[in-house]
């Protein structure tokens, strides 16, 4: 007689009544004559976050790997130093779902910081000149 696995509880904090989840992912450019064999060269790269519809966690996670993939492969060129690239997905860093309803004031997701200081926590909030939304300066 086999025995079969019983399906794991998916805890609380994974699981979603709204249907919506927030990913978000890295993709980095890569110039063409770059020396790939160096990991530890330097590159721009962009950690995007995006709104997901989605009825469940994997296809949730189908769905981010997805979009995060669109822009795999774009070329695009430095106007400043004439060297042109492409786009690389690089992956999912982070997949959580969405537990309040949308609506003006929806909890989006949450980081818990468990056992720091006091010191810390405070040292984590911005002055409003200093949130990204009001950095006017061009890269």
């Amino acid at each position: 007689m086999s025995r079969q696995k019983m399906p794991k509880e998916i805890p609380y904090r994974n699981r979603n009544q709204t249907g919506w989840w927030v990913a978000s992912y890295i993709e980095r450019f890569e110039f063409y004559d770059e020396d790939k064999a160096n990991p530890n060269r330097r590159c721009l790269a962009h950690e995007n976050t995006i709104l997901i519809k989605a009825k469940d966690r994997e296809q949730a996670y189908q769905k981010a790997v997805d979009l995060g993939h669109i822009s795999e492969g774009l070329e695009a060129r430095d106007t400043d130093t004439g060297r042109s690239g492409l786009w690389r997905y690089e992956g999912l860093t982070s997949l959580l779902p969405v537990y309040d309803e949308l609506e003006d004031g929806a909890e989006i997701f949450w980081v818990e910081h468990v056992g720091r200081t006091v010191r810390k926590i405070q040292s984590r909030v911005k002055a409003k000149n200093e949130l990204e939304v009001f950095d006017d300066n061009e890269y």
